[in-house]
């Protein structure tokens, strides 16, 4: 489903990715772990499209289409889907409001007529009770005044909603207590398909316990160093990230 070939990435002139590699099959769930500063966050991001960071070389292939050729919300109606590692607060704009813009914006590229007011409400409700969010939430500004956990299950919200091809979790388990961890997973899980991938990104073995993956990679200055299955985690868990630290990206 997706292919990165030789991914090169800078910001403020500084090297970042440095030739990074990375295939995730169709309805694949990989892991990606390595040590802070080793420029994980940052694929995130040039995976969906933010701006400022500057790509010198290589390919992101959604489906054999380089997806670098297209702007953030292109590559979001295409299929591909960021939950933040620190999702913002946006003060003014209505959580509802923000939900149904999306789901409708990505109905549009579709060709689907937009979504009645009925229609919409039961959708959003019926993933909310799964995820345990209070409907007084859904009447708050988005995320603000959330805690860390309530914006993570607003992010994973946002995502079963939307129902997108590749799903890239970037440090989803940082701020999360045991209940909050457990409901997103299950979120996550629930998820799960044959048409559907995930890159999750994540410094624990403890989110990995829930969410099981199919493949694991530790990335290192700026590449994938090593990459094996669910066990390469527990390995890592045992014997931390010593022999990558050197040098690693920022």
């Amino acid at each position: 489903m997706l292919e990165i070939k030789n991914l090169v990435v800078n910001i403020e002139d500084k090297r970042i990715l440095n030739g990074l590699s990375l295939t995730v099959n169709d309805g694949e769930v990989a892991a990606i772990m390595g040590p802070n500063g080793s420029g994980k966050s940052t694929l995130s991001y040039v995976i969906a499209g933010k701006e400022d960071y500057e790509v010198l070389d290589g390919e992101i292939l959604l489906d054999g289409e380089n997806i670098l050729e297209m702007e953030a919300d292109a590559r979001a109606a295409a299929g591909i889907f960021l939950a933040f590692q620190y999702p913002l607060e946006i003060p003014g704009v209505g959580t509802m409001t923000f939900l149904k813009a999306a789901m409708n914006a990505q109905r549009k590229t579709r060709g689907e007529e937009e979504l009645t007011t009925p229609d919409f409400m039961r959708q959003v409700f019926a993933a909310a009770d799964k995820l345990e969010i209070n409907r007084e939430m859904l009447k708050r500004a988005l995320n603000v005044g959330f805690s860390g956990g309530e914006k993570k299950r607003m992010e994973i919200l946002q995502m079963a909603l939307l129902s997108p091809r590749f799903c890239v979790l970037d440090e989803t388990d940082s701020g999360l207590d045991i209940d909050a961890l457990r409901i997103v997973s299950e979120g996550v899980n629930a998820l799960r398909s044959k048409d559907r991938s995930f890159l999750v990104i994540t410094h624990y073995q403890r989110l990995l316990n829930h969410i099981v993956p199919d493949t694991v990679h530790v990335m290192a200055q700026g590449r994938v160093v090593k990459s094996g299955g669910k066990e390469l985690a527990l390995e890592l868990e045992a014997s931390g990230y010593a022999e990558y630290r050197s040098n690693e990206a920022a």
